[in-house]
């Protein structure tokens, strides 16, 4: 009898035990590309830039077609680790400058911790831009164990040095060192390393893993060699006529083998069963030569950095083998500060989300997703920034545009369009990559029949493009706003704003009373002490360090400030970010 109790007191012991063990929290991979445009992979109806990793993981999970984002990098990042509009962070204009004295604010409590909190081990390979001038804004002090990558917002990924401002100076960290060995890797190479490495030497054991892949790739390099790639991977897309399209596309192309061994590592480690894998983009391309680059969004409307859709809708799948039992074009309604709250939920943390949801611009869009019902998610802020007198916001499916960037002068419809021929489209490379093979032995991808199908519903078609408004009246929201049916008119064509008085009304309304809730931007003039050159020509946590190579910093600080101020004054009053300088605009 005594033996029996005993059997029956650890009965619910053993159910929670096996029950655990068959429901082990998901790992999250988080795989996040730098200015990747919309018509750069293939599942959005381009067969230009082969991508066939992303495709098959595309066509074998969730290609959110409705997926929204913030227009530059810093934004993105703050939102995407907040699960915070930028508006209430102070992230809200432009990007985070390497001499500035200021980081996200280190009151914000960032992803990986919440998701650490829940059993998580979290680490980060790639870019951070979210700032460094104090060690407590850097990664490994926000909740990642290791970090292979740099702290700014671009760089050479050969030499590995980034040029801003006339400062120059090495930026890659192994954790908080300078990584002077790796000189002469492959930026998408190193962080596709450290990837697999963490992957291969994380313990199942030891609970789920966080991971945060935030390649460099597509963003362009230093203005002395803006495209970075080696010369055999251009060669091998030759048939693109345009040279620089050919070496950005060598550029993506590189991305999208990275996937591919990622994949590949997750499958060999186990893990790949029990993953939740998300590719996508922190905003839209920066096209036809912005920031001396050459993306694509076609057909959507603007670039990086623009309030249009081209700057704001972003590439985005989610794959789960677990979660997701049918492949198909998700267009439930997302934007980047949604994951945090949907990776929490997933992550079992669903009652404590309910503390803090008040307090985060993003919901949880996982039942949504994986139930196939509607987005919980009615509008999009897509920013307002009170210095440059721009803002955008979509409710339903309506957009209000008010006011623009760069004085209009990126405001149009930029290619290359591409290959859309469907007959171009190579689909035998699907099922020969890493990832494509990973899914055939899953037994998850589709056939090449339904492949079609996904790839034709995920691309965007726009007849008349730039030609014909007699359906709207022209926008120019630097003398007005402007309102469109997304709907309708995903390019961004027609004007709809003196046929519905009332629609554009109760947008201006919503956006007004969203500005009542910003915060001002915590932009700062250049610190002098950020200097590179003060510091071994690296980028460095200059704040640490209350004197510059061992002399006391107040000499001629102030002199330096003030020219900071006048030459950022200077290009800001011509609708010039500091950092697109060398693009003569």
């Amino acid at each position: 009898m005594m033996m029996l109790r005993c059997w029956l007191w650890l009965l619910p012991l053993m159910v929670i035990s096996v029950s655990s063990q068959q429901s082990p929290k998901p790992h999250i991979i988080y795989i996040l590309a730098d200015d990747l445009g919309f018509n750069d992979v293939g599942f959005h109806g381009s067969a230009q830039i082969p991508t066939p990793n992303i495709d098959a993981l595309a066509y074998s999970g969730l290609i959110l077609n409705r997926y929204y984002v913030a227009p530059i990098c810093t934004p993105s990042r703050s939102s995407l680790m907040t699960g915070k509009y930028a508006i209430h962070t102070g992230m809200q204009h432009t990007v985070l400058y390497g001499a500035e004295p200021r980081g996200l604010p280190l009151e914000e409590k960032l992803l990986p911790q919440y998701l650490n909190d829940l059993g998580y081990t979290s680490h980060i390979a790639g870019k951070w831009h979210l700032g460094h001038w104090k060690m407590p804004y850097t990664p490994l002090r926000r909740g990642f164990n290791s970090h292979v990558g740099y702290w700014t917002g671009h760089h050479d990924y050969n030499d590995h040095t980034a040029v801003e401002h006339g400062f120059w100076g090495l930026d890659m960290r192994n954790g908080s060192r300078v990584a002077y060995e790796l000189h002469g890797q492959y930026t998408t190479d190193v962080i596709t390393q450290h990837s697999i490495d963490v992957i291969a030497n994380h313990p199942v054991s030891k609970g789920p893993l966080f991971l945060y892949v935030a390649h460099a790739a597509a963003h362009s390099g230093n203005p002395y060699n803006p495209l970075p790639v080696a010369d055999d991977e251009v060669i091998k897309l030759g048939r693109i006529e345009h040279y620089k399209r050919r070496r950005y596309a060598a550029m993506v192309s590189k991305l999208d083998e990275s996937v591919g061994i990622i994949v590949d590592q997750l499958r060999r480690s186990n893990m790949l069963e029990n993953s939740i894998i998300v590719f996508a983009t922190d905003n839209g391309g920066a096209a036809e030569g912005f920031n001396l680059n050459f993306a694509s969004n076609y057909p959507l409307r603007g670039v990086k950095n623009t309030l249009w859709e081209g700057g704001v809708r972003g590439v985005g799948l989610l794959w789960s083998q677990r979660y997701l039992k049918r492949p198909r074009v998700a267009e439930q309604t997302m934007h980047i500060t949604d994951w945090l709250p949907t990776f929490v939920e997933v992550a079992g943390g669903k009652e404590a989300l309910a503390n803090f949801t008040t307090s985060l611009d993003g919901q949880s869009i996982w039942q949504a997703l994986v139930q196939d019902e509607a987005s919980p998610r009615k509008s999009v802020l897509h920013n307002i920034d009170d210095i440059w007198n721009s803002s955008a916001l979509t409710v339903g499916d309506w957009k209000l545009i008010k006011g623009t960037n760069y004085k209009g002068a990126w405001d149009g419809w930029y290619g290359p369009a591409g290959e859309r021929d469907p007959q171009l489209y190579n689909w035998q490379q699907v099922a020969k990559s890493l990832a494509g093979k990973a899914m055939l032995q899953l037994k998850v991808l589709p056939s090449r029949a339904d492949q079609q199908r996904l790839r034709s519903a995920a691309t965007v078609n726009c007849p008349n493009q730039q030609s014909n408004t007699q359906k709207g009246s022209v926008c120019n929201p630097l003398q007005t706003p402007c309102l469109f049916n997304l709907r309708d008119d995903p390019c961004e064509q027609y004007n709809l704003a003196t046929q519905y008085p009332l629609v554009l009304n109760s947008l201006l309304s919503e956006l007004k009373h969203f500005n009542s809730t910003a915060i001002p931007p915590s932009n700062l003039p250049d610190d002098p002490r950020g200097n590179p050159k003060f510091w071994n020509y690296t980028w460095t946590n200059f704040g640490d360090y209350p004197k510059i190579n061992n002399h006391n910093v107040l000499g001629d600080i102030s002199m330096l400030m003030e020219q900071s101020r006048a030459e950022k004054n200077a290009q800001e009053s011509q609708g010039i970010p500091m950092n697109l300088n060398f693009m003569k605009l």
